[in-house]
């Protein structure tokens, strides 16, 4: 009888042990991910490589997809969208050259893994996504999570959020034909808008808006995003294009 009160509490440690493990199965890969994918490939902001360390990715795709969410590429999350492969969510992250107080404008929350990443290194967070149903399992998916600085909306990202702002800092998550002007106008003076442009033949740039409000135009590298559309245009097809 003895025997069996100490055997029981054993085996339920036991399970305990390995539950917890199982919870944490993940931080051995965000760690080489970072390591492989991210800081070899240049991307130097310590603050940059920890968040991208410490965010769990795999809680913002789906399900059945998890044990790849640590691999280097994009994944799809629903509606024909994509989650963008780590690198280049570390990249534009690092391009936006982020102190720790800023207000940020995303344009294309996703799935919300980039709001999340950018929640731990700023002040506030302000995304915006067209598609309704990814805006709206994303806002549930980031409260769950407890990232309580990002404020989520549907709307059209041409038009930016001129409510909350100036901005900062401006991120687009989809690549326009050619830099909104009202995102400029959103834009502090000193600012950066880090963005994709071009259809089929993209470039990442890295917008500086100047105290006079002109801007400077950088090119980083060339990328393939998913086109950032108006509510009337009609969603991409999915696998049409490879970032998110």
């Amino acid at each position: 009888m003895h025997q069996i009160k100490f055997v029981i509490p054993f085996l339920f440690c036991l399970f305990c042990a390995e539950e917890k493990t199982d919870e944490k199965w993940w931080h051995k890969k965000a760690a080489v991910m970072v390591e492989i994918q991210i800081e070899r490939r240049g991307v130097k902001d310590p603050r940059v490589l920890k968040v991208m360390r410490d965010t769990p990715r795999h809680r913002f795709i789906p399900p059945h997809l998890e044990k790849m969410a640590y691999l280097d590429g994009p994944l799809p999350i629903g509606e024909g969208q994509t989650i963008s492969q780590p690198y280049i969510v570390a990249l534009m992250t690092e391009l936006l050259a982020l102190k720790g107080d800023e207000k940020i404008l995303e344009i294309g929350t996703g799935s919300g893994y980039q709001a999340a990443v950018l929640s731990a290194l700023v002040s506030e967070v302000f995304s915006i996504e067209i598609v309704k149903n990814l805006v709206d399992s994303a806002a549930v998916r980031l409260d769950k999570l407890g990232y309580k600085n990002v404020t989520t909306r549907w709307g059209d990202g041409y038009k930016g959020w001129p409510e909350e702002a100036p901005f900062d800092a401006i991120i687009v998550t989809a690549a326009p034909d050619k830099i909104p002007q009202p995102l400029i106008d959103q834009l502090k003076a000193g600012g950066r808008l880090v963005v994709p442009i071009g259809a089929r033949q993209q470039e990442l740039k890295v917008i500086t808006k100047n105290e006079d409000g002109t801007i400077q135009s950088k090119n980083i590298i060339p990328v393939r995003f998913v086109p950032m559309v108006h509510p009337k245009d009609s969603i991409p097809i999915k696998g049409l294009e490879i970032e998110r």
